[in-house]
């Protein structure tokens, strides 16, 4: 701080002269304007000033910001959820898409992408929702911090996609990676024995050897060349065609990666680099308006309050009230999401994962059939198979039904999944979908070495030769196989003749040596199906719907009302059902287990098996693809 030498009187003495020099009047400041309370300056009250903000806030374009994330499956869900916001499926995430293409406040979309764990088949349906809001002439922008090829796809559908600096691309190809469990098994003193149906039928395989097959080997690489050329490198020279990149330069591109942001930018796979605030105060300059609103998560279902008392506690946990359902005019779609078993099915809170009851499916396909407001039935799809017998179960009450029928492929839709479609009048695939393995094969787990390695010792009195075919103590003796051989035979010709059955009556010329060749568990992508005739049409599950509309007779433009069946229970409606139980027992797997390096990947594979135990005999996709 400055301070005078002078008394401060003298100081002022000092200055009067010069101030009032040549008689000039003594400038003065204008003193600010008196304001009384809850006004300010210029006349404009707080009250206004704030109405002002608010109607130049309305005024601001509103952008629609959706956040896709995690493995968006497509299980129905319940209505409300548990201490929180109701849970979001995948069917969500669409509709919430769907609904800022048609929103005439929504000027533009923001696609807020994390780890996005789909297939090539869902991921068709998000890029065919994000184009229905370009084709509504709104803007869309896409964010990443750091793309894999799943999102980095997604990205591509936007017409503005940015990664921040310190992020990258990783567009590094497609891989699929089959995990063998054989010697695993052998250290445990377990043993699987098989019996298959089809050279192509790589279910098995895992479990009985340390190398693929050269038939197994030939199937998954003429999925990954179809999917890898149709799905990336025709998608990215589409999306670019700027660079005027031809199909041998993306493979080139896809070799070199992965790639900085600064190296991705310069390549042009991404269109910005920039950070989350930066990116999104272009939008405004992108959209030629002078300011931009966006809505985070938008259309998203706001969480319930807490309960306050026992009694709300247990009103939450029974579920969403039952609303009364309307009289419009519907379309049932039947979710069949996850392996396929006999009983209730369900997600399963104790192993994770989902799984598609015959019981519980049937059931929701008879009360479609049912109901005199629903119209037609979808029934849709994302499923590896599992038990033979409750697929032929939900294959039966498709075929009885009166109501037209018409089956949407997901990411999978194969064995069991391609069966349970087989009743259908029509099917409808997406280009990437994994179909087709029409097969058959039976399994069990023999762990009488276990047992005995642990000091157990099992002996055995029986009446009948064969009363030890379904024992997992003891591995199937000749007379046991020889049996077993000709009831795997028999399902797997039952296979064949409902398959062709069911593409005749499509209006599909397939003789059953035509089938044959196709089948034997072989798998295809959906492109690859639609040209052999095991499909009827590519496209997505609103197809699926138009399809159903025209079959029952009514404008496939005409909207209806979606019912989704099955119902989601409640914890408490799982209960009454006995259905909160685990494929090991009683007890949960350990998270801590979880942890180990491929514990994970041994559980996924696993659970199928031991939830379907008690049906030997199997339609199943090959266990331990991970597509990367």
């Amino acid at each position: 701080m400055i301070r005078s030498s002078l008394p401060a009187a003298a100081l002022g003495l000092l200055l009067v002269p010069l101030l009032f020099a040549d008689d000039k009047p003594l400038p003065t400041k204008p003193m600010p304007e008196k304001v009384a309370p809850g006004k300010e300056a210029g006349g404009k009250d707080a009250a206004t000033k704030k109405a002002d903000d608010t109607a130049k806030k309305a005024d601001a374009a509103q952008v629609a910001h959706i956040r896709l994330n995690g493995d968006l499956d497509e299980t129905p869900v319940a209505g409300e959820g548990l201490f929180g916001p109701p849970p979001e499926n995948f069917r969500s995430k669409i509709d919430r898409i769907k609904k800022a293409a048609k929103d005439a406040t929504v000027k533009g979309l923001y696609l807020d992408l994390g780890t996005v764990s789909v297939g090539f088949g869902r991921l068709n349906e998000l890029k065919a929702a994000v184009g229905e809001v370009k084709a509504a002439g709104k803007k869309v922008w896409a964010y990443c911090e750091d793309p894999n090829t799943k999102e980095y796809l997604l990205g591509l559908s936007a017409d503005v996609f940015a990664i921040p600096e310190g992020g990258g691309v990783n567009l590094v190809g497609l891989r699929a990676e089959v995990t063998f469990y054989k010697h695993a098994l052998e250290n445990l003193k377990i043993k699987a024995d098989v019996l298959k149906m089809g050279d192509y039928k790589g279910a098995v395989e895992p479990f009985t050897r340390d190398t693929l097959s050269k038939e197994n080997r030939e199937q998954i690489e003429s999925l990954l060349d179809d999917n890898y050329e149709q799905e990336i490198v025709a998608a990215l020279v589409a999306a670019r065609p700027a660079r005027k990149w031809t199909p041998e330069q993306v493979r080139g591109v896809i070799d070199n990666g992965p790639y900085t942001a600064k190296k991705a930018a310069e390549l042009g796979l991404v269109d910005r680099v920039a950070y989350p605030d930066a990116f999104e105060e272009q939008f405004a300059k992108d959209l030629g308006v002078e300011e931009t609103k966006v809505v985070r998560g938008y259309e998203k279902a706001k969480g319930q309050d807490l309960p306050t008392s026992p009694f709300a506690l247990l009103e939450m946990l029974s579920g969403p009230k039952k609303k009364a359902e309307s009289r419009k005019d519907k379309v049932a779609v039947v979710y069949a999401v996850g392996g396929i078993e006999s009983g209730k099915g369900g997600v399963n809170p104790l192993m994770g994962g989902n799984a598609v009851g015959s019981e519980t499916l049937v059931e929701a396909i008879k009360e479609a059939d049912k109901n005199p407001t629903v119209k037609a039935i979808v029934l849709r799809i994302d499923s590896p198979g599992g038990s033979a017998l409750a697929s032929d179960m939900i294959w039966h009450a498709v075929v009885s039904c009166k109501k037209p029928v018409v089956a949407s492929m997901g990411d999978t839709a194969a064995s069991g999944g391609y069966y349970i479609a087989m009743g259908c009048k029509k099917i409808v695939a997406e280009p990437g979908t994994i179909t087709g393995s029409i097969g058959v094969f039976g399994l069990k787990l023999v762990t009488g070495g276990l047992e005995e390695w642990a000091g157990m010792k099992t002996e055995v009195i029986a009446r009948g030769k064969n009363s030890g075919v379904n024992s997992s103590t003891f591995a199937w003796t000749d007379s046991e196989r020889k049996a077993m051989t000709i009831t795997v035979q028999d399902i797997y010709d039952t296979f064949i003749d409902k398959a062709l059955e069911g593409r005749t009556k499509a209006g599909v010329k397939l003789t059953r040596e035509g089938l044959l060749k196709l089948a034997g568990g072989h798998v295809w992508t959906g492109r690859q199906a639609k040209a052999n005739g095991l499909v009827d049409q590519l496209g997505t599950l609103d197809v699926a719907v138009a399809e159903a509309k025209k079959l029952a007779g009514i404008d496939p433009a005409k909207e209806l009302e979606i019912l989704v069946l099955p119902k989601a229970q409640s914890i408490f409606d799982k209960l009454a059902d006995g259905d909160l139980k685990s494929p090991f027992g009683a007890v949960a797997i350990p998270a801590e287990l979880r942890l180990l390096p491929g514990a994970d990947k041994a559980i996924k594979l696993a659970a199928p098996l031991l939830r379907t135990q008690r049906d030997a005999v199997k339609v199943m996709l090959p266990f331990g693809l991970e597509w990367k």
